[in-house]
């Protein structure tokens, strides 16, 4: 689970897709050329978000995996709504059309809308939990034993290199997963 609470309320949603960016070898990892102000979280510790905006229009949101020095992260893709669909909701309407439940989440812009997130949340601990009020939210990852079904894997989206890494993962059949490749 993703869980953001702020001021406004709390929202959450199962994970149910991700792509891992791994190291200054994958050239599609932001560290493949090497440590800079804006990719320092992914050097470590594990655990930190690491949140950019994507092409000055979309807040992203990673979680870093690695041992401290070695960049890398996982990009969390898509969620399967839970909690604060009613906020969710709001934050992702704008010209007063309805947006199915299935869509709040979908795609990692759509997703750091949905729960509020921004760069202020960038370098928070995802794993300290409810209780870490850090810039007037908490955002962790938590464990409530939600079964979510067979996971398949396959080519990371978006991007133009490194497309034999199957690094990208997501709940087969899902509703919520990315519209593009939802099969591999």
């Amino acid at each position: 689970m993703l869980v953001h609470r702020t001021r406004q309320g709390l929202a959450s949603g199962v994970i149910i897709e991700t792509e891992a960016y791994i190291g200054e070898d994958d050239p599609a990892c932001h560290a493949s050329f090497g440590r800079t102000p804006r990719n320092e979280p992914l050097y470590g510790p594990p655990g930190l978000a690491y949140v950019y905006l994507n092409y000055g229009v979309h807040h992203l949101v990673n979680a870093v995996t690695e041992a401290d020095g070695h960049p890398a992260a996982v990009l969390i893709r898509a969620l399967q709504p839970l909690d604060g669909i009613a906020l969710m909701k709001k934050r992702r309407t704008t010209d007063g059309r309805t947006v199915d439940v299935h869509d709040l989440c979908r795609g990692p812009g759509n997703l750091t809308r949905a729960l509020g997130i921004t760069v202020t949340e960038n370098r928070l601990d995802l794993t300290r939990g409810a209780g870490s009020e850090q810039a007037g939210s908490t955002l962790h990852i938590e464990d409530r034993g939600i079964s979510v079904g067979e996971v398949a894997r396959g080519p990371r989206i978006g991007i133009r290199v490194a497309l034999d890494r199957l690094w990208r993962c997501w709940v087969d059949g899902h509703r919520s997963v990315s519209a593009h490749r939802r099969r591999a």
